[in-house]
């Protein structure tokens, strides 16, 4: 008999929090946050719940999405996909903005509808169509105060699937597994064996996050939690276990009758950091006494009963030589405007200079792809000549507005700037650079080399190793994970920077 087939955790490497899933037939769809990340809620697509390819993106227009002035890590929040007869339903919360909204589609790769703004002050909204056909609506929101706070409770209520908006009274279904929990959050409903199971995190999205269930005979309560809650968390592991934090959880079961948990976890390295972000993982989920239980996650687990089916591997380098910018590439908060272009030099992406920097809470010229290896390597080829002392375009390392790192052609030269709780030091700089230049980032855990060369293949360092342990939530706070991707700032709009390329590839074999 031939072993059982492994896969390796996490299925979405990177900054993929707040997974959600859904399954169609033999087809699985999955979406995470994104944040103030621009296009919003990535779309994934897989056959055996462990190889995913990227569809789209739920919010790929600006009309959909409004992110202008957005702080970190305050845009989108917790998306729950469903599907019912023939329609895709995402609910999300744009938590700096009006709150709840639900988007469709016929086709989970797009277009998705304009989004239909929905009542409610909380986050983490979901919807259960249960099998009467009645559909119910669930969010966290507030326990006593008006403003969100660690001590929530579940609502539920009943919603209109052609209105597009909860209607009837609210029931509140859930406060806790214990008393004074905190951040009781993440609701899924579902129903197993004409039982309703009400499934939460619990605890905070860091270390003590937990996934909690609850169950019930009546869709509106009560709920009784599983007297041996929490079913999931890694908290009495201990802070040197490779993965913590594990919580957030969505159910889905295949179509033999396996039950699986996408849920969202990290991994720390270089002491208790974490430069990815929280991850999307997969664990099975086994029952006992009528309750869901899984975990600990591992690193490597045996896989689904499902037929394996990969898709074909994305390259390493993009030359830029599509219509559009591949799904990996984002933006920071909505684009009013066409800054990059794809045509105006065939082959090359272009970066309109902006006033705007990465230093504001703005939407830059900046094109980035999550860092989803602890060990990486980024580099790309670019063409810019600056004539004045506010022009630069380069590489850059990006947390959010006040934790990032430019490797930037400057009219004085290349230069290697750290930017820490808003404020910039030089780390190295270098006084000769032509128009064609190579610039890269490689990464060994929190160990960062700027690298640079005039011509190719000739590659030197910039500067020493820096410790890049200041490019994770843990310090500068927020839910997200670092960005690598190439930039260009100054005042006239009519100034460029073209790149040829951009490769990024994981080092030492991290699959």
């Amino acid at each position: 008999m031939s072993a059982p087939k492994r896969f390796r955790n996490p299925i979405l490497p990177g900054m993929n929090p707040d997974p959600s899933i859904c399954r169609v037939g033999g087809d699985f769809y999955l979406v995470t946050s994104t944040f103030e990340w621009f296009p919003g809620l990535p779309v994934f697509h897989s056959r055996d719940l462990v190889h995913w390819r990227q569809l789209g993106h739920v919010l790929d227009r600006p009309s959909q999405l409004y992110l202008d002035g957005i702080r970190p890590s305050a845009g989108l929040y917790a998306p729950t996909i469903r599907h019912h007869d023939g329609t895709f339903y995402v609910v999300c919360t744009l938590v700096d903005g009006p709150g709840h909204f639900v988007v469709t589609a016929t086709d989970p790769a797009g277009p998705w509808s304009e989004p239909t703004w929905l009542e409610g002050k909380g986050i983490d909204p979901s919807l259960f169509f249960d099998d009467d056909g009645r559909v119910w609506f669930t969010e966290t929101r507030p326990k006593t105060t008006g403003e969100l706070n660690d001590e929530c409770q579940i609502l539920l209520r009943e919603f209109d699937p052609a209105a597009l908006r909860p209607t009837g009274p609210e029931h509140v279904i859930w406060e806790g597994a214990v008393r004074q929990a905190i951040w009781p959050e993440a609701p899924h409903l579902y129903k197993v064996d004409g039982r309703y199971m009400l499934v939460t995190a619990e605890g905070g999205t860091f270390h003590d996050h937990a996934v909690v269930v609850a169950r019930s005979d009546a869709v509106t309560g009560p709920y009784e939690g599983n007297p041996r809650n929490p079913v999931l968390t890694h908290r009495h592991l201990g802070r040197g276990h490779p993965i913590v934090g594990t919580g957030h959880a969505d159910l889905v079961d295949t179509p033999d009758g396996e039950w699986w948990m996408v849920l969202l976890a990290w991994r720390p390295y270089g002491g208790y950091y974490c430069n990815l972000g929280r991850e999307t993982f997969l664990t099975p989920v086994r029952w006992e006494d009528g309750w869901p239980v899984a975990g600990p996650v591992e690193a490597v687990h045996d896989a689904p009963s499902l037929p394996e089916h990969r898709w074909p591997a994305a390259p390493a380098c993009d030359h830029f030589d599509a219509p559009d910018l591949a799904p990996y590439w984002n933006m920071l908060r909505t684009p009013r405007e066409q800054w990059w272009s794809l045509t105006d030099r065939p082959g090359h992406l272009r970066l309109r200079l902006r006033r705007h920097t990465l230093a504001d809470l703005a939407n830059p010229s900046f094109v980035g792809r999550r860092q989803q290896h602890m060990d990486f390597a980024a580099y790309a080829a670019m063409q810019f000549t600056p004539e004045h002392e506010e022009e630069q375009a380069g590489l850059a390392l990006v947390l959010n507005h006040e934790f990032h790192v430019v490797l930037a052609s400057t009219a004085q030269g290349l230069r290697l700037v750290r930017r820490e709780q808003g404020r910039d030091t030089v780390l190295a700089e270098h006084t000769s650079v032509p128009h064609r230049l190579w610039l890269g980032f490689e990464a060994h855990g929190q160990e960062y080399q700027a690298r640079f060369a005039t011509r190719p293949g000739a590659w030197e360092p910039l500067g020493e190793p820096f410790d890049g342990r200041f490019l994770n939530t843990q310090t500068a706070g927020g839910f997200t994970g670092v960005y690598v991707g190439m930039f260009a700032s100054g005042p006239d709009p009519e100034r460029f920077a073209d790149f040829d390329w951009f490769e990024y590839s994981p080092l030492d074999g991290e699959p």
